[in-house]
């Protein structure tokens, strides 16, 4: 290869970093209701310190959603909900364990706050035992907000939610489903629509590495 294509290759992911710059988004809690400011004041958990790479952020998006989509990366432990001009939210998650991870193309069919939980069989097994019904609260593993991601007309149990255990922002740990700080699971419901498509890129995929063929092909 000439040595200034191997220069260009070799200066592409560091390009990339610079496009891919992220801004602190203001952290206003705007989002939040009068109910869920009297709940979180006594949330029955530590506040956890989150690593900056995972709080809420502005940044360049390169792929092809339209506006309006949410896009999880789970290798990179990141949520990206698309704005318009090729820039995105992206929040910091907790994602499912690589054996019990939902990936695909999904829709918003059904948007609930501080919803009650209903441990399914497959979870009382698991983990149980535990209460038939989980009422709505800052105990609740679902937190504040949650958004039920359907196939067509079917439930695919999957959801993307808040949590009691925000210290696992980041990390691999949750039975399928897409955690959420309460914050920002109320700042993402507040932007999201029923109707509204979710991808959930398998392992292997990432937004970072959209970013990287995109480069490639001059895009």
């Amino acid at each position: 290869m000439p040595r200034l294509g191997l220069a260009v290759v070799l200066a592409a992911p560091l390009l990339l970093a610079g496009c891919m710059e992220a801004t602190l988004s203001p952290t206003t809690d705007a989002a939040l209701t009068p109910r869920d400011r009297q709940l979180l004041a006594h949330a029955p958990y530590a506040e956890a310190q989150i690593p900056e790479q995972f709080q809420r952020h502005i940044v360049e998006y390169s792929r092809q959603e339209q506006p309006g989509t949410i896009v999880v990366d789970t290798d990179a432990r990141f949520l990206y909900y698309v704005l318009p001009d090729r820039k995105a939210v992206r929040y910091g998650v907790a994602v499912g364990e690589e054996a019990q991870a939902f990936h695909g193309v999904a829709t918003v069919g059904k948007m609930a706050e501080w919803p009650d939980w209903v441990p399914t069989a497959e979870i009382q097994a698991r983990l149980g035992p535990y209460p038939k019904r989980v009422a709505g609260g800052p105990a609740n593993p679902l937190g504040a907000r949650a958004i039920y991601l359907y196939e067509g007309n079917r439930d695919s149990l999957y959801r993307i939610h808040g949590t009691n255990q925000p210290e696992y922002i980041g990390q691999a740990i949750s039975s399928g489903c897409i955690r959420m700080t309460n914050q920002d699971v109320a700042d993402l419901y507040s932007r999201v629509q029923l109707g509204s498509t979710v991808v959930v890129l398998p392992p292997g995929q990432s937004v970072a590495s959209s970013a990287t063929n995109a480069f490639a092909r001059g895009i």
